[in-house]
């Protein structure tokens, strides 16, 4: 029984996690959606408000985070690797965001890719992906 309660509770929270990327036009400020999403070589690069977008991005990284970092506890309900994820997502935050807004202001000058998989890194739930394979890993490796 309480396996099936962990797989439903895993479950509600990457539904949440697709909610978040359902809803994301509607939930945060992020000009360059359409800009990635259209022909962004020829297009003109867009306008945005550093402030905002500063703050729909740690909006929204925020929530990733945290329904993130309750997948992980649920799934291995150790604390040492919940304390680990948090610094990683915090320390993930601060160098990604300090490139990507600096790749902004030169305007993706260093190139649009590496500001895209920034971008990427910032704003979906990624970190997940890594961090989980590699818990379980090492709960493997220390039987």
């Amino acid at each position: 029984m309480d396996n099936l309660k962990q797989i439903m509770i895993v479950s509600a929270l990457v539904l949440l996690l697709v909610l978040v990327r359902a809803f994301q036009l509607n939930l945060f400020y992020d000009p360059f959606i359409d800009y990635f999403k259209n022909d962004f070589l020829v297009g003109n690069f867009p306008f945005y408000d550093s402030s905002k977008l500063f703050l729909s991005s740690l909006f929204r990284y925020c929530i990733n985070m945290f329904l993130s970092l309750a997948i992980i506890y649920v799934i291995f309900k150790n604390k040492q690797q919940l304390f680990f994820s948090i610094k990683f997502y915090v320390v993930a935050f601060i160098l990604l965001i300090g490139f990507y807004f600096f790749q902004l202001n030169s305007e993706f000058s260093n190139g649009y890719l590496l500001s895209f998989y920034i971008r990427r890194l910032l704003i979906h739930p990624v970190f997940l992906l890594i961090l989980l394979p590699a818990f379980y890993y090492q709960k493997l490796t220390e039987k």
